[in-house]
């Protein structure tokens, strides 16, 4: 499209200028902006071959449509990248958000579209699947899920925990293990598991429908986690059997009971008061996020499952949750009657709606976020170890970086920040250092120091302007990592000054911050009040620890520049010392006041020197000395006496 042909598009669809010339839409498109409705429904992006990029829902379609030819959207590099993409429109109108919600993720499991956060291994985790529409159920494990009436259980992303739950339903529920078409195939005959007494044998008719019904229904409740529920039942029904003289029944379910009590045992992870809740955590690093889910079932954690989530990048962290429930959790039917989540998200009411019978809950306090804070742990372990395995990650981030991560609202885990500071002498010998935290820990080969050469006099915005840029513009062009984050020590103004030389080096989206001493405020780019962290908080000490030791790398750094420049100035009143002997001298003896104290023979061991030569160097040291009178002393006695101090510089 020529850019007239977009003017006459942008002209006939918006006067206003609502639409950025950069990302204009396409002809076919902007012929179906007029009449879209401003109902609930849902969208898909195509582009020209007809294959779906994105699936997205809407409370008002006409409305979201448009916005992704908003200026403010070409900040996000993935909507860029769809937009400029784009060749047509489809949308589907519902009655309700609640619907949209519903259909949208139907769509995105049918599409799989490039532009959707995509859940990791989508259909590659196990289910149990109960076949309750069938008149003799059958339990199995699949990993298709399907809509047939049957009731699935997971996913389960621990496959050992499955097999262990299915070898319990079949060695105490006898549940039959044949594929016949029940009762319309019947065998002649039971099998060998009739013989060993794991199945009764309704094939045979000898146990009844109702017999069997009654035991896939405490089945579905055991698996549901609901362990103390299924032996009451066995209870009942093994006191039931004693009354009517049935022992061998009776004692039959003694056993399942006891084998029961047994295998429960070993997968109650906890007690927890309360009923039936799942626990939702969320952990992100860049554009991999992770989804644990901690399953409580009579306040007994029974269970945890988890996703990998990818192509999450220019989403936050809301959007992506929801993308998470309104696909994963959504058609699982091991629902709970309470869901618990991290945070807040914009799609809560209409999710909740969807859910109809669990409630979702935002904790901010009490045993209920010490769960959610729990579930988070959850998820940055299996997150760490995702990032391990796929070797993009070295080693595991310790808590305090992902809690600096939360408090930050970063999208990556700052698993490697610099911290720049400035110091300086009254204005003069100012120097700079950057310290390297790796993990919450200093990377001291990574340390840095600079000589500020472009600021003279006391000016530290200027000097960290100076330093800041200096250093990014090295690292680019040596192809070194980055950090991923940048922490300053001072206040706003020294932010904005750093600020200043990341976008002049090309890095204005590297995340900013910095720490002020009095208050220990952390202020952040684009806020105009500062971050109050607890005082007690392992992110804040962490910022703190890395503020501390760059302060001392560079205080150490401009001492022993002030050192060397107090003496060598010093030396360069005695003639006949040029720079290499001078070099030599604060080599060998350190300080000035170490060659003061020397002796001439001291001196003369040195290549180049003779006694007489040293004895005149130290005479003239000597007299350079303002604490010293002006008369010539002997040289031995200078040699043995003097105790003056370098002035001050």
């Amino acid at each position: 499209m020529s850019d007239d042909g977009l003017r006459r598009a942008q002209n006939a669809t918006d006067p206003d200028g609502y639409y950025d010339p950069m990302i204009a839409p396409p002809e076919s498109v902007v012929s179906k902006l007029p009449h879209l409705p401003e109902s609930p429904g849902v969208y898909l992006w195509k582009d020209a071959e007809g294959v779906v990029l994105y699936v997205g829902k809407a409370k008002r379609l006409r409305s979201r449509v448009r916005s992704y030819f908003a200026s403010d959207h070409a900040t996000s590099p993935k909507t860029r990248g769809l937009v400029r993409n784009i060749r047509d429109l489809e949308t589907i109108v519902v009655p309700t958000e609640a619907h949209a919600l519903i259909l949208e993720a139907n769509l995105i499991k049918e599409y799989r579209p490039r532009f959707n956060i995509a859940l990791r291994d989508d259909k590659s985790y196990p289910y149990i699947k109960v076949t309750v529409q069938e008149p003799f159920p059958r339990v199995f494990v699949t990993r298709r899920l399907q809509s047939d009436g049957a009731r699935y259980f997971g996913p389960y992303t621990d496959v050992g925990a499955m097999r262990r739950a299915l070898n319990v339903v079949k060695r105490i529920f006898t549940v039959r293990s044949c594929n016949y078409d029940m009762p319309r195939e019947m065998p002649e005959r039971a099998c060998l598991d009739f013989a060993i007494k794991r199945c009764k044998a309704p094939c045979i008719f000898n146990q009844t429908q109702e017999d069997y019904g009654t035991m896939i229904d405490e089945v579905l409740v055991f698996l549901d986690g609901k362990t103390a529920e299924v032996a009451r039942r066995i209870n009942a029904r093994m006191a039931e059997a004693a009354e009517n003289l049935d022992f061998e029944r009776a004692a039959e379910l003694r056993d399942a009971l006891r084998h029961l009590e047994r295998m429960e045992e070993p997968t109650v992870v906890l007690e927890i008061e309360g009923g039936d809740r799942d626990v939702v955590g969320y952990a992100r690093d860049g554009d991999d996020a992770c989804v644990a889910i901690m399953r409580i079932r009579g306040g007994k954690l029974l269970a945890r499952d988890h996703r990998f989530l990818e192509n999450t990048d220019g989403d936050e962290d809301p959007a992506v949750l929801a993308a998470f429930l309104a696909r994963s959790y959504l058609g699982s039917e091991e629902r709970a009657a309470e869901l618990l989540v991290p945070f807040d998200f914009e799609d809560r009411e209409v999710l909740e709606q969807s859910l109809q019978r669990t409630r979702v809950v935002v904790p901010q306090r009490g045993s209920r976020r010490q769960l959610v804070d729990l579930a988070q742990q959850n998820a940055r372990h299996l997150l760490e170890e995702f990032k391990l395995s796929t070797m993009e990650a070295d080693e595991r981030a310790a808590d305090p970086v992902y809690e600096l991560q939360r408090e930050l609202g970063l999208k990556k885990v700052p698993r490697a920040l610099v911290c720049f500071d400035i110091s300086h002498a009254q204005g003069t010998d100012t120097v700079a250092s950057c310290v390297w935290f790796e993990n919450g820990r200093a990377k001291r080969a990574e340390y840095r120091k600079f000589k500020v050469e472009t600021v003279v006099g006391i000016d530290d915005f200027a000097s960290m302007k100076e330093v800041v840029g200096r250093y990014f513009r090295r690292r680019l062009e040596e192809e070194r990592p980055l950090p991923d984050l940048v922490v300053i020590d001072g206040g706003k103004g020294q932010l904005n000054a750093a600020k200043e030389a990341m976008d002049s080096v090309g890095l204005s989206d590297m995340p900013m911050i910095s720490l002020a001493k009095r208050e220990e405020e952390v202020f952040v780019i684009g806020r105009s009040d500062p971050l109050r962290m607890p005082r007690r908080s392992p992110a804040l000490r962490m910022l703190q620890q890395a503020r501390d030791e760059a302060h001392r790398f560079a205080v150490t750094f401009q001492r022993k520049r002030r050192t060397i420049r107090t003496v060598t100035s010093e030396l360069l009143k005695i003639p006949g010392v040029g720079p290499i002997k001078r070099r030599q001298l604060l080599t060998h003896f350190g300080s000035i006041q170490g060659l003061r104290e020397a002796t001439p023979a001291a001196v003369a061991e040195l290549p180049g020197w003779t006694e007489a030569s040293a004895r005149k160097m130290l005479d003239g040291l000597a007299a350079s000395d303002p604490t010293k009178p002006s008369a010539p002393m002997p040289a031995p006695a200078l040699a043995a006496d003097d105790e003056g101090t370098a002035p001050a510089s």
